[in-house]
């Protein structure tokens, strides 16, 4: 049962707090389910008939959620309406990499609406990476202030992005230190901005529509252009740390011989599994993640063979290691790891096998991302999602200004 709130007697201040909560835990369950009926609403959160359809009704006033008749087929009596999230509400979603810059947009039920991939031949600074958004949303804005209603953006970086302000303290891979990418969005678009480390946002993703959905304690890994990211939910609860910037699994130790990474220390993860020797090895330049797992496990060369061998040693190392200290129930691999995973999935399992302490490693399973390349554009309008989700009430002020 979802946890609502009972207001006390007597206190105004006290009885607004309440409704805040509720209506916040209403649009939640209806957010997350992609629509639920009244009736059904009524007895995930213990409140009565009455109660809901007063918050429902606020949420609807708010373009929040849109009641639905369903199908009353086979059922006796009158059926209770579908509350489904707005479609018409929507958050823009960025994710910035070394090879393009992917822009989103994404409703309030986790669909992913439209997106565009805009190829940069070059590794773009930040202010043309902001130039480069600013422009395409330019191109949308006729079609989503006619058709939608615009929350604000989400921007999903390969970087240690501080959590309060959208500073992006370091992205190696990109070459930007302390640029303040929020601010700079928000001036170029107009619209509020909120940035995050592009992997922790898929491990939010992936714990609200996709293979976590009911899963506490769960880390997902990210291997993509940029390098190697991940997030971990803990009790349900992301772990961001003190400014946000837990989940650098691609820094992890795995080989003491091995090379310098981009970060300044040797041997680190995403310096030993890259996506970049695959290309290789595959004759490819540049390729989507389909693209290049379809050539992966077309080749029947030796080399392709022995290389995806030798990335699943050291990706098993990383993953002993978080399988010990997190114990999760479920570790999800995403980008190239997944398919990684996807071409020698019983290699990796013995690995792990022989090394995890045998009580954490019986306990976990190891899957692949079921949101597939929708995710860093759903985490990132998570994120975007987050003010209205938490505090439904402030909406109007959020929305229309």
């Amino acid at each position: 049962m979802a946890t609502v709130e009972v207001a006390r007697s007597g206190s105004g201040s006290n009885n607004d707090h309440v409704r805040r909560h509720n209506l916040s835990v209403v649009l939640g369950l209806a957010h997350r389910s992609g629509g639920l009926s009244r009736a059904q609403l009524t007895r995930q959160t213990g409140l009565n008939r009455s109660t809901i359809a007063d918050l429902v009704g606020e949420l609807v006033d708010r373009q929040l959620v849109v009641e639905a008749e369903p199908d009353s087929s086979g059922q006796v009596g009158r059926p209770s309406p579908i509350v489904r999230p707005n479609p018409q509400a929507v958050a823009l979603a960025i994710n910035p990499e070394v090879d393009a810059i992917t822009i989103g947009v994404v409703g309030l039920d986790g669909t992913v609406l439209k997106h565009v991939r805009y190829p940069t031949p070059h590794t773009t600074s930040a202010k043309e990476s902001v130039a480069i958004c600013a422009a395409v949303i330019k191109g949308m804005r006729s079609e989503l202030d006619t058709y939608c209603i615009t929350v604000g953006i989400g921007v999903a970086v390969p970087a240690l992005v501080r959590a309060k302000d959208g500073l992006v303290r370091l992205a190696p891979h990109l070459g930007w230190v302390d640029e303040p990418l929020a601010r700079m969005l928000t001036e170029a678009t107009g619209y509020s901005v909120v940035a995050a480390n592009d992997a922790s946002l898929g491990a939010l993703a992936e714990s609200t529509f996709g293979s976590g959905r009911d899963v506490s304690d769960l880390i997902y890994l990210n291997g993509g252009a940029s390098g190697i990211g991940g997030g971990v939910i803990a009790g349900g609860v992301p772990l961001a740390g003190i400014a946000g910037y837990a989940g650098e699994f691609g820094h992890t130790l795995v080989n003491t011989a091995g090379v310098m990474c981009k970060c300044g220390a040797v041997g680190c993860l995403e310096t030993e599994v890259s996506r970049a020797p695959l290309l290789r090895l595959v004759g490819l330049t540049d390729a989507d993640g389909d693209q290049l797992e379809l050539a992966l496990t077309a080749s029947g060369s030796p080399a392709v063979k022995a290389e995806v061998e030798r990335q699943l040693d050291f990706l098993a190392v990383a993953l002993r290691n978080t399988i010990n200290i997190f114990n999760p129930r479920l570790i999800v691999l995403g980008g190239f790891l997944g398919s990684l995973y996807a071409i020698a999935p019983h290699y990796l399992d013995h690995r792990l096998a022989h090394q995890a302490l045998l009580a954490a490693r019986q306990e976990v399973t190891i899957t692949r991302t079921q949101l597939a390349s929708d995710l860093l554009m759903i985490g990132a309008a998570e994120l975007a999602f987050e003010g209205i989700l938490s505090d439904p009430a402030s909406a109007r002020s959020a929305l229309w200004g």
